[in-house]
C-alpha cells in the first residue's frame, strides 16, 4: 500500500523553488507598480486634459448660439424679409432612452410619424433634429413630456411680410437659413451672421442645469436696403396680375426703373408664389422672367435703329422712306407690315406706325458691324452683371454671320433675344438724353455713376419725341396714355419661337417712360401668350404701363406736365388739346 500523506506533510512542499524565480516575480510586481504610479502621475499631472475631456463628455456640451439674419427692407425702411424666433426639437440619441409609448406621445405633440422619430433616434448620430422650426407652443408641449435627451433649441425662421408681391426679387432661404433665390441668395454673405457658442452642463436626462461660459457671442448679419418702393411694387403687381387674368395669358412680367438713378423700383412676375408657404411650388412659379428669361423683343427694338440712323446724319426725323406696297423681299423672304398701306413715310412715322419695312430699310443702310456695335453698346447679348442669381445675357450673334435678311429682321426685334431688364435699361438712353447708366438693386445713396454716352442728346430727344407720338391718336399705343402726364414708348408684338419655328403664339410688350418732358420712370411690360381676342402690345401691355405709371408718378409726387384728358376721348381718337405736347 502507498503511504498516505496529509496536505501539510506533502513531500512536494519541501522542494524549494529556484531563488531567481522569486526575485523575478518580485521585480515584475515592482515594475508593474512603478508603471501604474507613473501612468497615474502622467494622467493626473502632465496629460490631465485627456481625463478632463473624457469626464466632461459625459455632462458638458458646447451649444451653438444662432445669429440673427439681417433684414431686407425697401427704400423707405419697410420690412420685406425678417427673422422670427422659433424652436427646433433636437435629441441626443445616447441619452434618449424612451419607450414606444413615449415616442408615440412625442409624435402626437409634433404631429409627425412616430416611425420617422424612431428612424432618427436609431441613426447612430450624436445629435439629430426631430422637428425644425416649430412654434413656441409646440415646443412647450414637447418639453412638458420631460423625455430624457429631448431638447428645444432656439433658431430663426424667415418671414416675408410682403408675401407673393415681391417674392421673385426678395427670394427666400432654406431651413438652415441660407439664401436660395433672389436677394436672399445674391446677398447671402452680407445677410448671414456668424453663429456663437456657449458651454453648458447637462444632467443625465439631457436638461441644461448650468451655463458655464459663453465662448463666442453671435454676430448678427447686416441689413440690406433695396431700391424697391413697396407702393410702386404693389401697383405693378396688381396691374400685371389683373392683365394676365383678363387676357388669359400664360405669364407676365414688368419692371420699373428710376431714370435719374438707375434704381430698380419694382420687379414683378406672374405667376408668382408665397415664400412663407412653398409647398407644391412649380418651376413656372419660381421663374424670375424679368432677369432669367430671354425673348425676341419685336418692335420695341425699332427706336434704336432710328437713333442709329439719326446719329449718322444720313437721316433726319422728316427723312422720307419709300415703303413700296408695304412689302420687302430679301433673299427670297418677304417682310411685311401688319397695317395696311405702304407708300412713303418719314422716320418719325415709321416709329409711330411701327413699320417693319421702314425699319428694315433704315437698318440695311448700315453695315452689319455698325449695327452690331450699337446693339452691343446698349448692353444686348451680355448680362448686366447686377449680381442677381440666374441673370442671362440674351443672344446677339456675331455680325460676321449676319445675312441681309437677318439684319433686316433684327431691326424689328426678330433674330435677337433680350431680357426685360436689358430692354428697360436700354430705353434709358432716350430718357437720359443718350446716356446709359448702371442699374442698382439696392438704394443709391450718392449721385449715380456717370454712364456712357451712346447717342447724342439731340438724337435722344428726337427719338423721344417720336416715341411720344406712339401714344397719341394715330399711334399704336393710345391706351398707354396717363391723364395729366405726357408719356412716350413703343409697342412690341412678336411671334414666339418654339423649337426653332415661329408659331401663332405671341409675346406682347410695351416699354416707355414718363413724364416725356422730363422722364422720371421707365416701365417695361410683357404679356406672354395672351389668349383672348386681343394680342397686340398696344392693347395688352400698354394699359398695364398706364396703370403703373399713373399711380407711381402720383405716389412720388411728380408734377403733371399735361392737362388731364379723359381716357375715353383719347381711345376714341380725339386729338390732344393744344398745349398737351
Amino acid at each position: 500500500m502507498k503511504k498516505a500523506y496529509t496536505f501539510n506533510h506533502n513531500p512536494l512542499l519541501s522542494d524549494r523553488l529556484p531563488q531567481w524565480r522569486a526575485r523575478f516575480v518580485l521585480a515584475m510586481l515592482l515594475l508593474g507598480s512603478v508603471t501604474l504610479v507613473g501612468r497615474a502621475l502622467y494622467l493626473q499631472g502632465v496629460n490631465k486634459d485627456f481625463l478632463q475631456r473624457k469626464g466632461e463628455s459625459r455632462y458638458a456640451r458646447t451649444l451653438e448660439l444662432p445669429a440673427n439674419r439681417g433684414k431686407v427692407t425697401d427704400r423707405h425702411g419697410d420690412t420685406l424679409a425678417t427673422s422670427s424666433a422659433v424652436k427646433s426639437i433636437v435629441a441626443i440619441p445616447d441619452l434618449t432612452k424612451v419607450s414606444p409609448a413615449e415616442v408615440a406621445q412625442l409624435a402626437r405633440a409634433l404631429e409627425i410619424d412616430s416611425r420617422e422619430i424612431r428612424r432618427k433616434l436609431d441613426s447612430g448620430k450624436d445629435y439629430v433634429f426631430i422637428a425644425r422650426e416649430v412654434s413656441p407652443e409646440v415646443a412647450e408641449r414637447v418639453l412638458a413630456l420631460k423625455l430624457p435627451g429631448i431638447q428645444a433649441q432656439p433658431e430663426y425662421r424667415r418671414y416675408y411680410p410682403s408675401g407673393e408681391m415681391a417674392s421673385h426679387l426678395v427670394g427666400f432661404t432654406n431651413v438652415d437659413d441660407r439664401g436660395q433665390e433672389g436677394i436672399e441668395l445674391a446677398f447671402n454673405a452680407d445677410l448671414t451672421g456668424k453663429a456663437g457658442s456657449r458651454r453648458v452642463i447637462q444632467d443625465r436626462r439631457g436638461q441644461i442645469v448650468e451655463d458655464v461660459e459663453t465662448i463666442q457671442r453671435p454676430q448678427d448679419g447686416h441689413d440690406i436696403q433695396l431700391a424697391l418702393d413697396a407702393k410702386i411694387q404693389y401697383l405693378a403687381y396688381s396691374a400685371l396680375k389683373q392683365a394676365v387674368l383678363t387676357h388669359k395669358a400664360k405669364a407676365g412680367a414688368a419692371v420699373v426703373l428710376d431714370a435719374r438713378t438707375g434704381e430698380v423700383l419694382a420687379l414683378v412676375n406672374s405667376p408668382t408664389f408665397n415664400p412663407n408657404n412653398r409647398k407644391g411650388l412649380s418651376g413656372e412659379q419660381l421663374r424670375n422672367r424679368v432677369m432669367t428669361d430671354s425673348f425676341e423683343p419685336g418692335s420695341t427694338m425699332k427706336p434704336f435703329v432710328a437713333a442709329m440712323a439719326l446719329e449718322s446724319n444720313r437721316f433726319r426725323p422728316d427723312t422720307l422712306i419709300d415703303l413700296g406696297k408695304g412689302r420687302l423681299t430679301i433673299d427670297g423672304a418677304t417682310i411685311g407690315d401688319s397695317h395696311e398701306g405702304g407708300g412713303v413715310m418719314s422716320v418719325s412715322q415709321v416709329i409711330q406706325k411701327s413699320s417693319n419695312v421702314g425699319s428694315a430699310k433704315m437698318a440695311l443702310a448700315f453695315s452689319p458691324e455698325h449695327m452690331w456695335g450699337v446693339y452691343d453698346t446698349l448692353g444686348f447679348g451680355q448680362p448686366l452683371k447686377m449680381g442677381f442669381p440666374g441673370e442671362v445675357g440674351g443672344r446677339l450673334r456675331p455680325w460676321k454671320t449676319w445675312r441681309p435678311i437677318e439684319q433686316a429682321t433684327m431691326a424689328y426685334g426678330h433674330g435677337v433675344s433680350v431680357t426685360m431688364m436689358q430692354l428697360a435699361h436700354a430705353y434709358m438712353v432716350f430718357a437720359r438724353d443718350g446716356e446709359l447708366i448702371p442699374l442698382s438693386l439696392t438704394k443709391v445713396e450718392a449721385a449715380p455713376l456717370h454712364g456712357k454716352q451712346v447717342f447724342s442728346p439731340e438724337v435722344a430727344r428726337q427719338v423721344r419725341a417720336m416715341l411720344e407720338t406712339v401714344t397719341l391718336p394715330g399711334g399704336t399705343a393710345v391706351r398707354a396714355q396717363v391723364p395729366g402726364y405726357r408719356v412716350a414708348g413703343k409697342t412690341g408684338t412678336a411671334y414666339k419661337l418654339v423649337n426653332g419655328q415661329y408659331t401663332n403664339k405671341y409675346l406682347s410688350s410695351f416699354v416707355g417712360f414718363a413724364p416725356a418732358s422730363n422722364p422720371r420712370l421707365i416701365v417695361a411690360v410683357a404679356i406672354d401668350e395672351p389668349g383672348g381676342a386681343q394680342h397686340y402690345g398696344g392693347d395688352v401691355a400698354a394699359p398695364v404701363f398706364s396703370q403703373v405709371v399713373g399711380g407711381s408718378l402720383r405716389a412720388l409726387g411728380v408734377q403733371p406736365d399735361a392737362p388731364i384728358v379723359p381716357m375715353q376721348m383719347a381711345q376714341q381718337g380725339y386729338s390732344t388739346p393744344k398745349g398737351a405736347m
